[in-house]
């Protein structure tokens, strides 16, 4: 198959794979050991983004009161999310229904059997790949209010949040929704992960308010070797991510693992020259923070663009994510305590966006999704997709946190942000003094 004829379109294949599946016994015969081998071990590469490396990220930005709150929530959000998913969350995803959600044909994994298939791989092994997702989607969030919500709360919130808006969302771009008939490209999840997670995170930081003591209290990282080690983890895990989400071992699996590289290496080297020269030397913190917001930036891209255009995303999103998580955000005085906005939010946008651009041949793509056949058309529906789920997602989850907030109230006392998380919610310390 030459590079030609390929369409690195997600959403399409998503949706065929998920609709009239035939007889599991007729379709056994399709299954591919070398891509179910692949998607058990990228299954498994995603999960390792989120515990450890997710948990090590954030745990070693906050101060050293609060390490274990925020390694717990992740912990939490990867046991609760993965058994809702199972309950409801993947059939409202991915089963058959309208333009905005599915059906409920698959609620508690009615049907996914020892033989069912979704292509050429085991139907277990397409939802628990996506379960994965569903997992570190909410688990991104925990960034922006690190440090003053209750931990009942987090539940809640992310329990429903799952439910009315992440997977919708997904259903939207890779479950035959309305957002994949438009020719939207998003490969991996640049609007259903990041741009998702990271308006929420905004949406929470502003509900609940400021840390208190913020911005004029210091409020250094507890332990910089962990978010470095954190973020390697991140990394290594991100193919599992974007090569995975290619759903099969071919050449455009190995295009975007190529171009995941070649973006976060440039989007590093990208926030550490900004930060060398806005600050007069580069932080360890920073190049870390440089290559998250380059894989956030080739997510929504990594099928559809080439290595060039890779660099170039990733330059762009290494410069821009770093304004908007110092400069901007100072200016604008929200608390998002480890820039869950500033990274996913924007770098999700700026790799949407360019991806529209990116994707044409010309440039070295492999073409527009859909009926789109310019870069015009092709930026409209990054442009709708990009600002559908800007709109819903902040909406929904600002309501969401208002009502729980007045329900069982969302943030803790002065007296726990003050003596610190870990003890306050967990009766632990993760430092013996």
């Amino acid at each position: 198959m030459t590079r030609k004829c390929v369409k690195w379109h997600r959403a399409p294949m998503l949706a065929g794979l998920v609709a009239g599946l035939a007889p599991a016994a007729a379709m056994a015969e399709d299954l591919s050991a070398g891509d179910t081998a692949w998607m058990l071990t990228a299954t498994a590469l995603v999960l390792f983004m989120t515990i450890p490396g997710l948990s090590l990220f954030y745990a070693g930005m906050v101060r050293s009161k609060n390490v274990l709150s925020v390694l717990m929530q992740c912990f939490a959000i990867t046991g609760l999310m993965s058994i809702l998913w199972a309950f409801w969350g993947y059939s409202i995803a991915f089963d058959d229904g309208n333009a905005f959600m599915g059906g409920f044909g698959k609620l508690f994994l009615a049907g996914v059997t020892v033989d069912a298939m979704s292509g050429t791989i085991p139907e277990t092994v397409f939802m628990t790949f996506q379960m994965t997702f569903a997992v570190i989607t909410p688990a991104l969030i925990v960034g922006a209010f690190a440090e003053r919500m209750k931990f009942s709360a987090m539940l809640w919130f992310m329990g429903i949040w799952l439910t009315v808006v992440y997977a919708p969302i997904t259903h939207w771009v890779w479950g035959g929704g309305w957002l994949g008939d438009r020719g939207i490209l998003d490969f991996a999840g640049g609007t259903v992960v990041h741009i998702n997670a990271g308006i929420a995170g905004l949406a929470a930081c502003l509900v609940l308010g400021k840390r208190r003591g913020y911005p004029t209290t210091p409020m250094p990282p507890n332990n910089v070797g962990y978010t470095i080690v954190g973020a390697a983890m991140l990394w290594v895990g991100w193919f599992g991510f974007n090569a995975g989400s290619e759903l099969a071992a071919d050449g455009v699996a190995g295009m975007a693992l190529t171009v995941t590289q070649l973006a976060t290496a440039a989007a590093a080297l990208a926030w550490m020259f900004s930060e060398w020269i806005s600050h007069g030397k580069p932080s360890v913190l920073g190049i870390a923070s440089g290559a998250i917001a380059g894989l956030v930036a080739i997510t929504p891209a990594s099928g559809s663009v080439g290595p060039m255009g890779s660099i170039a995303i990733g330059i762009a999103s290494g410069v821009i994510c770093f304004l908007a998580s110092t400069k901007i955000k100072r200016a604008l005085g929200y608390d998002d305590s480890l820039d869950v906005f500033g990274i996913h939010c924007i770098g999700g946008i700026v790799g949407a966006l360019l991806t529209g651009i990116f994707c044409a041949e010309a440039l070295g793509g492999a073409g527009f999704g859909g009926d789109n056949a310019s870069i015009g058309a092709q930026l409209w529906a990054q442009i709708v997709g990009v600002a559908a789920t800007l709109v819903y997602t902040f909406v929904v989850s600002f309501v969401l946190l208002k009502i729980l907030d007045a329900v069982i109230g969302l943030r803790v006392s002065e007296e726990d942000e003050e003596e610190g998380l870990d003890l306050a919610l967990h009766d632990e310390r993760g430092y013996i003094l």
